[in-house]
């Protein structure tokens, strides 16, 4: 029997790097429509509905939840789309869950920011308090004053308005039941992933002292605070939010430059580059994006590993060409010529005799130049 996943939309290339949208408390996925559509220009966009609001089943949380099992929600809906690893943003208790996956899952994310959200929400009380009210009442009267907790005055989403007020009140208060119990101060400085911070200095809900606890926390970690902007800065501040979330998520195509370079050699990544056209240019961003900006910088496998695995593969398919360069990208990434003998003559058995023939003389050939390039610099000048 398949489970049932979150309520979700999906936009952009299904080629293109994969980037999940969380939303805030009381909102559905339309809390991204002024974004999305401009993220998906250049990611695999995927926006999900917390349970009970927009289309999410509420049947998917049960009272007392955590914002843990939110994150599961969300690793069982990229695993139905076949989503390994993935950059991840998400607005106030969007944003807690994309904390949660940043230390307990990392090695599912490329990058996370963290959006008008906390490591904490000010105490376990007030929220259940709200979840016991909503239990009882229904949501109309927080509906009522949802403009005031989420925006600065004289402006409104009615979209986001209405989906508050239509949200299932069980589901809400489970996520209630979440926001109490979620605190992670003494997590953050585990955290890893390549981490924005954007705070609205208009938030009533989760201040910017919120956002810059985080940002104080996280190495390297990146903080933007939004004039004029209040809770729900998406919406109210598309643009700014949009420019921010630009500029955080090609620092990933950045660090792949600089991970490609590192293996496979300056004098080879600016003859690719210097044969760039206006045609290619998008495939190389999708190689220094995807290859060497995800795949190459997953601490899961060393270099010397990933090494191996790409000569087996480069074998298997017969891409010589391709091979004497990862040939030459084994040796900087620390394996010896028995090394690389070794792993040929483990493709002999499993890709075939005349592919590591074929790959023997290419690997002899490097190899040699190699030598040769050494003995060269080794003469006296």
């Amino acid at each position: 029997m398949t489970r049932e996943v979150l309520n979700h939309r999906a936009e952009g290339p299904a080629s293109a790097s994969p980037l999940l949208l969380g939303p805030s408390l009381g909102t559905s996925y339309a809390l991204w429509d002024a974004l999305a559509p401009e993220l998906s220009v250049t990611h695999r966009v995927v926006r999900w509905d917390l349970p009970g609001h927009g289309g999410s089943a509420a049947g998917l949380i049960r009272p007392g939840a955590t914002v843990g099992d939110l994150a599961g929600l969300v690793l069982a809906l990229a695993d139905s789309l076949g989503i390994d690893r993935f950059a991840y943003a998400g607005v106030s208790l969007g944003g807690a869950v994309g904390l949660h996956l940043a230390v307990h899952h990392p090695e599912r994310l490329s990058s996370l920011a963290v959006i008008c959200s906390s490591a904490h929400f000010g105490g376990a009380q007030p929220w259940r308090e709200r979840a016991e009210r909503v239990r009882r009442e229904g949501l109309r009267w927080l509906a009522d004053n949802a403009d005031a907790r989420w925006f600065t005055p004289g402006f409104t989403v009615p979209r986001l308005v209405d989906d508050h007020r239509d949200a299932d009140p069980e589901a809400y208060a489970a996520c209630c039941d979440a926001l109490a119990a979620f605190d992670l101060r003494d997590r953050l400085a585990g955290i890893a992933v390549p981490t924005l911070l954007v705070a609205g200095r208009q938030d009533p809900a989760t201040p910017p002292a919120h956002l810059r606890e985080i940002a104080d926390a996280v190495p390297e970690a990146t903080l933007v605070e939004l004039p004029g902007a209040s809770h729900l800065a998406p919406a109210q501040c598309p643009d700014a939010v949009l420019t921010a979330l630009r500029t955080h998520l090609d620092k990933t195509a950045g660090r792949g430059m600089a991970v490609r370079r590192e293996v496979l050699g300056d004098a080879h990544v600016d003859r690719a580059q210097s044969r760039q056209t206006r045609f290619t240019a998008r495939f190389q961003d999708f190689i220094s994006r995807y290859a060497w900006g995800e795949i190459w910088t997953d601490p899961t496998l060393s270099r010397r590993e990933r090494s191996m695995i790409t000569l087996t593969a480069l074998v298997a398919h017969g891409h010589y060409e391709e091979l004497a360069m990862h040939v030459r990208a084994a040796r900087r990434n620390g394996l010896t010529p028995d090394e690389i003998g070794a792993v040929l003559l483990q493709t002999a058995v499993y890709c075939g005799v005349p592919a590591a023939n074929s790959a023997f003389a290419t690997a002899q050939r490097v190899l040699a130049q190699e030598e040769g390039e050494a003995e060269r610099e080794a003469e006296p000048k």
